[in-house]
């Protein structure tokens, strides 16, 4: 059986809820918390973000919610908005993870290391533009 949806991923790699409140995939869910952080100008962590949907941080979890965070980025690109994505980071250095970084150098051109001073110079600047963007945005979800 092919997998084609996020939650079908969720399902064949045992992590679960996959439907229903608090789930990893609920992108709604997933997009309203980080645009709540975005209005507020905060980044969330990891472990943050998986606290408020319920779960505590496993690796697996976390990996899941990355499926969840790429699917909200493709959206967000197609409406022009900024990603989201960038504002969930590793507690231990404020930046985002491995699988992040990896898109960035393939869709932002990015060529430079994944932590260090100009790794939190990059990140910034795309956390400054969502934090931007959402605080102008009052009357959108």
């Amino acid at each position: 059986m092919a997998i084609e949806t996020l939650s079908e991923w969720l399902e064949a790699e045992g992590i679960v809820p996959v439907e229903g409140p608090g789930a990893i995939a609920d992108v709604a869910l997933v997009r309203s918390l980080l645009v709540a952080a975005a209005k507020r100008g905060e980044a969330l962590s990891y472990s943050e973000i998986l606290n408020a949907l319920g779960f505590r941080f496993t690796r697996p979890k976390m990996r899941a919610l990355c499926k969840t965070l790429d699917v909200i980025d493709r959206e967000a690109a197609l409406r022009g908005e900024p990603e989201l994505a960038v504002l969930v980071v590793r507690e231990s250095d404020r930046l985002p993870g491995q699988g992040w970084w990896t898109g960035a150098s393939e869709t932002r051109g990015y060529k430079g290391a994944w932590t260090g001073p100009e790794a939190s110079a990059f990140v910034r600047t795309l956390q400054q533009e969502a934090f931007a963007y959402w605080a102008k945005a009052i009357d959108r979800p």
